[in-house]
């Protein structure tokens, strides 16, 4: 099977990885460039649409939300070319929170209070803020257009410097002004393929810059998978009340949803709620998730693709897996690039260091963009996995190196 592989970050590093030992695979093709992808992949050249059918494409795997909220997936459908991935109407999900809104209430689903406001009403935004809440940009962020308030004052400078100032530009035109739920967050992703969602183990990521959760979101500062603590059930309660009532609502609207669903939730004293949708793996879960993953995942993204999932469960490895991110000085804001990086070790079954903002001169890999690399190792307990993480990070060295030293130090109902 060839398949083409759309992305180039440390998310697509991961599934070319994973793809990469597929028995099934005979070719695998990718639109951008990434020193940490195997050496076995080859670059697709040309348009993609214009070439795909020519160039025998059996499946594409769209890794970054972008290009299917543009539509890739419908275009490549219209030539028969199955994609992992949804049609921009279904990516919705993710391309606008004010229609992710609008479907949870219309299908009874949990989530937070709130309101939308444009560039037209930001009086009225501010009027609706009466403290601590969540000031969210309607539109892709690529995640760092989430501000979490901790007082109104807060909330008043989020409003301005996003409607006013527009420092999420189109994204942040307009904003959902949200009630600020309380509680541990879990992300728990499924692969569909219309009218079915399998899940995966759930996941957790850190979102904030800095230690204890301070500072700027970010994209992601690092995840580990699976998230200890959790109740008995949990993952079949998530899918009877969130994964599988998503896509049933999606094929009841006529926008059936095939890819991958990431359901961002919070764990509140009301029970879970729905913060986000994502249409895609996130960046960096779908790192320890890969290593966690103890089967073949190209029939399933097929699977996806085509309408017809092989299972009704997916095959972990014991254990658990943890990623560390590694950026440069200054992320999420100006970062300096060009820096030689050394000390990536080899990739291994269950260690691998994934390349995100790197390119390469000669012989030399280099710093190239703010999340760098994602160390990610797995072991017996998550406490073996961090540490096996981290060990790694001690041997990478480049210039403005910096990472988080508390990933995966806190889980549920547990402490570490």
């Amino acid at each position: 099977m060839h398949v083409v592989l759309v992305g180039g970050g440390g998310r697509e590093a991961a599934l070319a990885w994973k793809l990469s030992q597929s028995p099934r695979l005979t070719k695998l093709s990718v639109t951008h460039e990434n020193p940490g992808f195997p050496e076995s992949v080859n670059r697709f050249s040309g348009d993609l649409v214009e070439n795909a059918v020519a160039a025998g494409v059996d499946l594409v795997v769209v890794g970054p939300e972008a290009p299917l909220a543009d539509g890739l997936a419908d275009q490549l459908d219209a030539i028969g070319i199955p994609t992992a991935g949804p049609s921009a109407k279904a990516a919705q999900l993710e391309a606008s929170k004010a229609y992710t809104k609008d479907f949870l209430r219309r299908h009874g689903l949990p989530t937070a209070a709130s309101e939308c406001f444009d560039s037209q009403n930001a009086e009225a935004a501010h009027a609706y803020v009466d403290g601590p809440c969540v000031i969210k940009a309607d539109g892709l962020a690529a995640g760092k257009g989430v501000y979490v308030c901790d007082t109104a004052e807060e909330a008043h400078q989020a409003i301005d410097a996003l409607l006013l100032k527009g420092q999420q530009g189109d994204a942040g035109t307009r904003i959902l002004v949200e009630e600020r739920l309380t509680g541990p967050e879990v992300s728990c992703l499924a692969i569909c393929d219309g009218e079915r969602a399998v899940p995966l183990i759930p996941a957790r990521d850190h979102k904030r810059r800095h230690q204890g959760d301070q500072g700027p979101n970010t994209g992601g500062m690092g995840a580990f998978a699976p998230v200890p603590g959790l109740p008995p059930g949990f993952v079949a309660d998530i899918h009877r009340t969130v994964l599988q009532p998503t896509v049933d609502g999606m094929a009841a609207e006529g926008n059936p949803f095939k890819g991958i669903l990431y359901a961002g939730l919070m764990l509140t004293p009301d029970g879970p709620k729905v913060l986000e949708y994502n249409v895609r793996f996130g960046d960096p879960e779908c790192q320890p998730l890969m290593l966690m993953l103890a089967e073949d995942l190209l029939p399933w993204l097929h699977g996806s693709a085509i309408g017809k999932l092989p299972g009704n469960a997916l095959t972990w490895h014991p254990g658990a897996a943890c990623c560390v991110v590694m950026v440069a000085g200054g992320y999420p804001g100006a970062v300096l690039k060009g820096a030689q990086i050394q000390g990536i070790p080899a990739p291994q079954s269950d260690r691998v260091v994934f390349q995100a903002g790197t390119k390469r001169e000669g012989e030399h890999i280099l710093s190239n963009g703010g999340r760098v690399l994602g160390v990610t190792a797995r072991g017996a307990d998550l406490r073996e996995a961090r540490h096996r993480a981290y060990e790694i990070c001690g041997h990478i060295q480049f210039e403005t190196a910096d990472y988080r030293r508390d990933i995966a130090t806190s889980t549920i109902g547990a402490q570490l």
